[in-house]
């Protein structure tokens, strides 16, 4: 089969490599649309994640299924699904344990473009197919299934590590795609105030759309000076990291209330360490909790985010910036995220509606 591959860090390509087995508790699939992340970016280029060989990228898609094994139950040949970028192995400690994105290891439930190959190929294998794939409704077209693989989990996966409640106010720093989410997310659980932080104006107009009620921008200061002198010296509730790098956590807590919460669902491509400015941080007593996570995969929550989706809550449409038909287009859409002009939100590869 044809795939688009990491060779090595900083190079990528077209490669041919065998169809993968199915498991008997697996399922192979063929992709309907595929989405380009910024991981693939910070993976490739960055080589955030360390060195890696022809192995194929990807992690964002809607598929048909074309094989399952014996012991699958709940799908078969011709099942139109989506598919999370996170298939946990739900028999694993961990996910008993309630952090299923981590089963087999940190970060173990991210399979697909870590240590397995993706799904920018003609086929892509998905472990624990009853566990991790969930039926793509008809009324949800396949550009917009591709933005729950990642993008959808995600961003509200940081509204959820940030505890966002009724009436709080919440700082999003980074606007793309996942941010948006995370406005989304936020605006959904009840925040009334939503500040997006984010310069081109696409994204602004987006984040706007999902919620957002006021902005500011990295190149005009500080964020914490910025957001404390929005608030009145105050601070926010809540605040979740979409974006930046090792040294915006610095920022955020300078203008985090007391008993606060951060919730990063950003991935960090580069950097060694985080500091945390120890008198904001209440010289290490100031209840402003910092939680990171890897978004939950697993079939359960496809079917219920794709619920929003199917029912009219959550419209995707404004996510996807830029769609290209035909699977030889995926390396044009995989360089024009790593270049971000623009008017870019998201890319996305339509191979089949």
């Amino acid at each position: 089969m044809k795939g688009y591959a990491m060779l090595k860090i900083g190079e990528s390509g077209w490669i041919e490599k065998e169809r993968p087995k199915c498991g008997p508790m697996d399922a192979i699939c063929r992709p309907l649309a595929l989405a380009i992340c910024t991981s693939d970016v910070h993976t490739l280029w960055e080589g955030a994640i360390g060195e890696r060989h022809n192995m194929i990228l990807g992690h964002e898609g809607c598929a048909e299924v074309v094989e399952v094994g014996e012991l699958v139950k709940d799908f078969k040949p011709g099942d139109r699904v989506l598919v999370p970028a996170i298939t946990p192995d739900w028999n694993s400690l961990e996910a008993q344990a309630g952090f299923s994105m981590h089963s087999g290891g940190m970060l173990a439930g991210w399979k697909f473009s870590n240590f397995k190959d993706g799904v920018f190929s003609e086929y892509f294998h998905v472990n624990d197919a009853d566990g991790n794939l969930a039926l793509l409704p008809s009324s949800i077209n396949t550009v917009d299934a591709c933005m729950l693989s990642d993008m959808v989990p995600t961003g509200f996966h940081g509204a959820e590590l940030a505890d966002v409640q009724y009436g709080d106010s919440v700082l999003v720093i980074g606007i793309g795609p996942v941010g948006l989410m995370s406005v989304a997310g936020a605006a959904l659980r009840g925040a009334s105030r939503i500040i997006g932080v984010g310069t081109r104006k696409v994204c602004r107009d987006a984040a706007k759309f999902y919620g957002a009620t006021e902005f500011i921008g990295y190149r005009e200061g500080p964020i914490d000076k910025q957001v404390l002198d929005m608030t009145g010296g105050k601070g926010v509730d809540k605040i979740i990291i979409a974006g930046g790098t090792v040294d915006t956590f610095a920022e955020a807590v300078k203008c985090l209330k007391p008993g606060g919460r951060i919730g990063n669902v950003n991935y960090l491509g580069e950097g060694e360490s985080i500091a945390i400015p120890r008198v904001e941080w209440g010289v290490g007593m100031g209840h402003k909790l910092i939680n990171g996570g890897l978004m939950p995969g697993g079939r359960l929550r496809m079917e219920k985010l794709g619920s929003l989706v199917a029912a009219g809550k959550l419209d995707l449409a404004p996510l996807s910036s830029h769609v290209f038909n035909g699977f030889d287009h995926i390396e044009e859409a995989l360089f024009l995220m790593r270049d971000k002009p623009e008017d870019l939100i998201k890319p996305v590869v339509k191979i089949e509606d």
